[in-house]
């Protein structure tokens, strides 16, 4: 009980502080358009939850702290699965790797590492930087609504995929209307371990 009510309280103070506070707030608003060379990622994930992690790999990773905090770009594949296997289907997944040039080299790295279900696109070095347009940070994860509005955007230390925080957030955007932007009607049966959804919706 303590836990639900401490998630809760996290995930509530974050949807109007954390890591957009730092920045023009861009909660229940579309983000900036933004596309990496022909592809317009959002656009595409119209109609379903959407989460976007900024990732990249790390030049070093120390034993000690990867015990403890694994990477996200490791346990990303194991959220998508666990959602699923509960029923929470048809969510978008999209990696943007940073812009600088150790990045884009470590680019193939990054895409093995995080799955083969997930894009990871990767920026030009002249088009402007998605991550600066979404105000964002490395292993920032923003969750979008089905009408494309930002519900969450969790930093550092929340955004660790050790903590609940992402996950929680991802089910509150695929099960409740945070932003007021969703007409709809949403049927749920719950089973142990599993819940089926059915849902109606439209976007004004």
């Amino acid at each position: 009980m303590w836990r639900s009510l401490g998630l809760a309280l996290a995930l509530c103070l974050l949807s109007y502080g954390g890591t957009e506070s730092q920045g023009e707030n861009f909660i229940c608003k579309q983000p900036p358009a933004w596309s990496i060379r022909d592809q317009n990622p959002m656009q595409n994930a119209h109609g379903s939850v959407t989460v976007v992690a900024l990732l990249q790999k790390p030049l070093i990773i120390l034993n000690h702290s990867f015990s403890a905090f694994p990477p996200n770009y490791f346990r990303l594949e194991d959220l998508r699965i666990k959602l699923e296997k509960e029923g929470y289907s048809n969510i978008s997944y999209i990696v943007v790797n940073h812009q600088g040039i150790s990045s884009q080299l470590k680019y193939v790295h990054l895409k093995n590492k995080v799955s083969d279900h997930i894009p990871v696109y990767q920026q030009e070095e002249n088009q402007t930087d998605v991550w600066t347009l979404l105000n964002g940070y490395k292993d920032d994860f923003l969750i979008y609504d089905r009408c494309g509005h930002l519900v969450y955007h969790l930093g550092l230390p929340y955004s660790f995929l050790t903590f609940p925080y992402v996950e929680d957030a991802i089910k509150i955007a695929y099960c409740e209307d945070r932003c007021g932007n969703l007409s709809f009607l949403l049927i749920t049966h719950i089973f142990p371990k599993n819940v089926k959804r059915s849902t109606i919706f439209k976007c004004f």
